[in-house]
């Protein structure tokens, strides 16, 4: 009976997992139908002929048997087995053909080295005999007795309704009586191939129902298995939280570095850095909203020019990725931006000169 709490439809998982344990989806009667159909259609094709290539084949053989001894290394021989390669290996290429189609078409080769390992189970004979008189095997034989019972009525249907001919038949001569026979036993056999393939689909079908109810999984064995493929999730937003921090914290320390702070002014902070010996000046930092303002204030603590320019901060935060120079685009807006710094800075470093010299002027007035 089938578990309720198994609602959820197997994962790519848990089917990889059953097919290396060698839980395949197979219907065993499939091959051997189609091995069964190739055969009969292969004598129907080659039956056509067959009276008159056997008749021929019997009066050559009777002919050199006349007229010359016979010798195992004679002509005999080569001719009857010529006519038994003729006539079997056609029939068994195309039975063997069908079934090895069929079989790779259900799930193609499949090598299970699961599947062979010991277990004590496997040769326990109570096992066995419990498995004998099982619902399952019950249940096995009764799906073998009804396409076996459908073929019987079949057979019985045809003899009783060529009945009165094959009586006739057998006063026309061995001829017709052959042919009569032929054919009712061709009559009997298309339509057991039919009876054979509609049930072997019918049973693929049911066995394919089964084995999609085998691999149902519950919720919690999908949790499970998530957790198991790609972690817990608990411990991934950890990690993840820890990566932020990290990345927080290296983005902080490189914005302590820069020349320039870009702003929008509230949203968006882009730390430039730049100096004469570089070739383009490139992002050393950029973050938005909270990220932004600790930038902000980062560089006020170091003393690093801030400056709003909110067309400038958009565009370089969208386009230009950390530790990439800045675009040819860009090149006239941020030269415009680091000129204001370099003139800031010069005016600084120049009052300080001038603070300096006031300073030592008036140590040398004191002595």
């Amino acid at each position: 009976m089938a578990d309720s709490s198994k609602t959820e439809k197997a994962t790519p998982k848990r089917r990889e997992k059953a097919r290396e344990q060698g839980q395949v989806h197979r219907s065993r009667e499939l091959p051997s139908v189609l091995a069964m159909v190739g055969a009969v259609g292969a004598l129907a094709i080659m039956s056509h002929n067959a009276l008159a290539n056997w008749t021929m084949f019997y009066r050559k053989i009777l002919d050199t048997a006349a007229t010359t001894e016979i010798d195992r290394n004679g002509p005999i021989f080569f001719w009857g087995a010529i006519e038994v390669f003729r006539w079997t290996v056609p029939v068994l290429a195309s039975a063997l053909f069908l079934s090895v189609s069929a079989a790779l078409a259900q799930g193609g080769i499949n090598f299970a080295p699961a599947a062979l390992q010991f277990k004590f189970e496997k040769f326990n004979p109570a096992g066995k005999v419990k498995q004998i008189f099982s619902l399952t095997s019950l249940s096995n034989l009764m799906k073998s007795l009804l396409p076996f019972s459908a073929i019987a009525w079949v057979a019985e249907s045809c003899i009783s309704s060529h009945w009165g001919l094959m009586v006739r038949a057998s006063s026309f001569g061995l001829g017709m009586f052959a042919t009569t026979l032929g054919n009712m036993m061709f009559e009997v056999a298309w339509k057991a191939c039919l009876i054979l393939l509609v049930w072997s689909g019918i049973d693929y079908f049911l066995s394919w129902m089964k084995m999609e109810g085998d691999l149902k999984m519950t919720r919690e064995e999908i949790r499970e298995e998530h957790k198991q493929t790609d972690g817990n999730p608990q411990i991934k937003q950890r990690i993840r939280r820890l990566q932020r921090r990290r990345r927080r914290r290296q983005t902080l320390a490189a914005a302590a570095t820069a020349t320039v702070v870009v702003t929008n002014p509230t949203h968006y902070a882009v730390a430039l850095r730049y100096t004469p010996e570089m070739e383009t000046p490139i992002v050393v930092a950029k973050g938005m909203n909270l990220l932004a303002q600790e930038i902000k204030a980062l560089a006020a603590e170091n003393g690093i020019t801030i400056l709003e320019n909110k067309p400038l901060a958009q565009a370089l935060y969208k386009t230009v990725e950390v530790d990439d120079p800045i675009p040819a685009s860009l090149y006239q807006a941020v030269a415009d931006i680091l000129v204001i710094v370099f003139r800031a800075q010069a005016e600084v470093r120049r009052q300080e000169e001038m603070r300096r010299n006031r300073n030592a002027f008036g140590e040398v007035i004191k002595r």
